[in-house]
């Protein structure tokens, strides 16, 4: 794969995360490891990206001509329903200081990650781009939601009025490598790998799930969604014929990226279960809400572009408790 010119630095915001990471990992096997192709990185003790002073001190030093940015404030349904203010907040901080200063620096190509929650809760299913903003968000994680909803449109205000090139992702559900594990913070399939694990572990006879199971997600391997950051980075540019309209007809400057591997809870803690060999009781917790009852994205647009996912999701899931095992010294 060809990236970019050789002279070309790419600033990974959100390295250390499980998308940044995953990024970086291709980027390094792309030949972004050092001499003329410079992979830029930093850490959240050395820089706080809400803190705009701090950030434009690193631009000014470093000077990066692309810019990905991975770095959020993410977490499940508990974690978005106990901490609305660090998750509105938090993310309108990090996304607004990255995007701003990387317009103000002279930024040539910029990525924005945002996430299929922008979508209304009961949106018609596929979900195409073009739904955004038609009726209401799940309310468990609303404030997220919004918090991505101003990211995109502020990269889409960015490249209205200054022509700056600015671009949008919208990941599903995502899984695999260096995922957060914690059991008040974790998305539902590290939560479910780790609850299963231990249950297997401990020789529990029964575990708890939450919710009815009933929900429908779709899941991609978080490396397959690497590699779709880079093809777009390098294949898409919305002022070209092939990008998505709105339905006015004008241009839009965002892109979905999913797979087709669609599973109700249920069947995906079934699944779980047979690949770590757990034979246990579970149990459903229906006190617990379900979220968002189905949330399919429609990837015509970045399909046809000639990206698609890769990664079988039994293959994906084995990988990713493999990691996990590695990840806590487990094996």
């Amino acid at each position: 794969m060809r990236l970019f010119n050789n002279n070309h630095s790419i600033f990974v915001a959100g390295s250390r995360g499980m998308v940044g990471s995953a990024i970086c990992r291709l980027l390094i096997k792309n030949g972004y490891n050092g001499g003329e192709k410079k992979l830029l990185t930093t850490s959240r003790d050395k820089l706080d990206f809400r803190n705009n002073e701090k950030v434009e001190d690193w631009f000014r030093n470093k000077k990066p001509d692309i810019v990905i940015i991975a770095a959020a404030k993410v977490g499940g349904i508990m974690a978005n329903s106990t901490k609305p203010v660090e998750f509105l907040l938090d993310n309108l901080k990090i996304q607004n200081n990255l995007i701003e200063t990387s317009y103000k620096f002279g930024v040539k190509r910029l990525l924005f990650l945002g996430s299929s929650c922008i979508y209304p809760k009961l949106s018609k299913q596929p979900i195409k781009e073009t739904y955004l903003l038609n009726d209401y968000l799940e309310s468990t994680n609303e404030y997220y939601a919004i918090a991505k909803i101003a990211g995109l449109k502020l990269c889409e205000a960015y490249r209205k009025q200054y022509n700056f090139d600015a671009i949008t992702l919208m990941p599903t559900n995502l899984y695999g490598p260096n995922d957060n594990y914690d059991s008040k913070e974790s998305h539902v399939m590290a939560a479910l790998i780790k609850k299963i694990f231990e249950a297997k572990k401990y020789k529990k006879e029964k575990i708890i799930c939450w919710g009815t199971g009933k929900p429908l997600r779709e899941f991609l391997y978080v490396d397959d969604l690497a590699e779709a950051c880079l093809y777009t980075l390098q294949n898409w540019f919305p002022s070209k014929d092939n990008a998505p309209l709105d339905n006015s007809g004008n241009p839009i400057s965002w892109l979905n990226v999913g797979s087709e591997h669609e599973i109700s809870i249920y069947k995906l803690a079934q699944k779980i279960s047979n690949i770590i060999g757990y034979e246990g009781e579970i149990i459903w917790d229906c006190n617990i809400p379900d979220g968002t009852p189905r949330k399919k994205l429609d990837t015509s647009y970045i399909n046809n572009l000639g990206w698609t996912a890769k990664t079988n999701l039994e293959v994906g899931i084995k990988k990713t408790i493999l990691t996990f095992k590695k990840e806590n010294l487990l094996i």
